[in-house]
């Protein structure tokens, strides 16, 4: 069995494969590479009115890379999960090279929602996302969108399409065209970590501007 490094993890994203366990207690990993690959257009992200109202009550505080850790594990607990040990700790050493990051999202000064991925150039390789309070996950994909296209980001991977995110205006893409966004999008530079983070009124102002 291969070892599972950081170098062969950015590799592998690099070439549009990402790695998967078929439970926790599973020591082996697998490589995906889906015929067919979720991806949330930057400019077509939807956002319902329901959640508009939501962010603009604005009774939670969003942090970056504040606790990476703790999003991982939030996302791996549940009853079945893809998530093992060494996906964790790969993760987080990929983290710590400043190859992957998180949105956080706090209510009453607990992580109730996040989103983590990976990127590359001005890719991001959504890995996973946890909701512990209504919609907190939601929001965190609210401000990852807002993020990724004030930093320059031209692709979100999604790996697949859930009903969550097709509602949010997730599509799915042939292998082929992916490659092809993979390829453009290698060629770009963006810093994850540069913008400010706004406030929900800020985010939601830029998005009706640009829509």
């Amino acid at each position: 069995m291969t070892e599972l490094t950081a170098d062969l993890l950015l590799r592998a994203y690099s070439v549009g494969v990402f790695p998967m366990a078929e439970h926790q207690d599973d020591p082996e990993v697998f490589w995906v590479d889906p015929k067919l690959r979720g991806i949330l257009p930057l400019d077509g992200f939807r956002i319902s009115r329901s959640l508009a109202k939501r962010l603009k009550r604005g009774a939670f505080q969003i942090t970056i890379d504040q606790d990476f850790p703790a999003v991982v594990r939030a996302c791996a607990d549940r009853a079945e999960t893809w998530i093992n040990d060494d996906i964790y700790n790969r993760y987080v050493e990929l983290h710590q090279l400043g190859h992957a990051h998180s949105v956080e999202v706090w209510q009453d000064g607990e992580l109730s929602g996040g989103v983590y991925g990976v990127t590359l150039g001005g890719a991001f390789f959504g890995e996973s996302m946890f909701s512990r309070r209504t919609d907190a996950s939601k929001i965190a994909l609210c401000f990852l969108i807002d993020r990724l296209r004030q930093a320059g980001f031209t692709l979100c991977d999604t790996q697949f399409i859930t009903p969550h995110l097709a509602s949010m205006g997730g599509v799915e893409i042939s292998r082929d065209d992916y490659q092809a966004r993979l390829k453009d999008a290698l060629l770009v530079t963006s810093d994850f970590t540069a913008p400010a983070i706004p406030t929900a009124q800020e985010m939601l102002q830029r998005r009706t501007q640009t829509s």
